[in-house]
């Protein structure tokens, strides 16, 4: 996983130079051609009113802690037909709201309407953001999105202590202290919740979700077990590949006949984490921080360089990080579905036409 492909780095950069990431800025139609639908703007994806579909066109926009932080070339991409590639091998376990890929950047999916929940699942303790199990841990959150979560082990799981069980050595009582590290592995994978607000999104818990009414019950008994069994679908296909798949976010809908869909993004490097399974043991063994095929360490270097939550302006990503994230991502388009990336030049200018198709 760690062999760079230079000519892959070089397109990148070359698309870089020139701005050729696409924003949605320059999607323009052409209305002798058909319906000139009008532009809904996302955090990351571009929406198109079809009538009985959408066109969402899924941009380079790299967003992160409630912000954008990048243009990042062939993102886009990547995101769209990584997605693709997870809807068709999960749609025996959940229906989905994809009807056609006309364009890399663009699905024709069918109209369902969101429930205002992201399904988290998670296997390990880790993150970076407000809302991550690792900063709710380092806070002092024990009670996290309805789950306990272990204090330090010592005292949890012993609680009638000794003072014979000072043959225990020093250090590594002090370790028994400390509870839980980062990126350890969670005892067992769990589910957990966050709302989508307009400000900022919290997590919350089943009972809570039920009782401040965002959805009922038997909907979200549906949604959980959909979203635990296309995770443990990808945290298979990932293992085959040399891949952890350590979490993601599911998005969920109904259609107009009340079915619910499996709906927005899947298990892409935009809304996952993938750490590089060989490596792992041995790099949390040495205190290092697993070797990863995501966005975090973008977002990493937003934390280190600036507030991203506070600051009114942040600074711009650096190039090499920037085409580093999108080698990263390309890689891991190619390692999951086992096609090779193709590098498409002026994408943009044939996302109107592709969408007009289906208006």
């Amino acid at each position: 996983m760690s062999n760079i492909n230079q000519t892959h780095v070089d397109k990148i950069s070359a698309a870089y130079d020139a701005s050729l990431q696409i924003t949605g800025e320059k999607v323009t139609f052409d209305s002798s051609k058909g319906v000139a639908p009008p532009r809904q703007t996302g955090k990351v994806r571009d929406r198109y009113d079809l009538g009985s579909k959408l066109a969402l066109v899924t941009t380079d926009r790299q967003s992160g802690f409630d912000r954008m932080l990048a243009l990042v070339p062939f993102k886009g991409q990547v995101l769209n037909l990584t997605s693709a590639y997870w809807f068709d091998v999960t749609k025996d376990i959940v229906p989905n709201h994809l009807l056609s890929v006309p364009h890399p950047n663009v699905s024709i999916v069918k109209k369902c309407t969101p429930f205002p929940i992201e399904f988290v699942v998670r296997s390990y303790m880790t993150g970076s953001t407000s809302t991550s199990i690792w900063k709710n841990y380092q806070d002092g959150v024990r009670k996290y999105c309805g789950h306990d979560l272990p204090d330090n082990n010592l005292v949890q799981n012993l609680k009638i202590i000794k003072y014979s069980i000072i043959l225990i050595e020093r250090k590594t009582f002090n370790e028994l202290l400390k509870g839980m590290k980062k990126n350890q592995k969670l005892e067992r994978t769990i589910l957990t919740p966050t709302t989508k607000e307009e400000e900022h999104d919290r997590p919350i818990s089943e009972a809570e979700i039920v009782a401040e009414g965002w959805m009922n019950q038997e909907d979200f008994d549906v949604c959980s077990k959909a979203a635990l069994s296309v995770f443990a679908k990808g945290q298979e296909i990932a293992a085959e590949r040399g891949l952890i798949l350590v979490d993601t976010k599911y998005e969920f809908g109904k259609d107009e006949n009340g079915v619910i869909h499996l709906i927005d993004e899947v298990n892409t490097p935009d809304s996952s984490r993938y750490w590089i399974s060989s490596t792992y043991q041995e790099r949390i063994a040495s205190g290092q921080e697993p070797e990863n095929i995501d966005k975090e360490f973008l977002r990493l270097w937003f934390r280190d360089n600036c507030d991203p939550y506070k600051d009114e302006v942040i600074p711009d990503a650096p190039k090499d990080l920037v085409v580093e994230l999108s080698r990263r991502y390309i890689k891991l388009y190619e390692t999951i579905t086992g096609a090779e990336f193709e590098f498409l030049e002026g994408a943009e200018n044939a996302i109107a036409e592709a969408i007009q198709k289906y208006s």
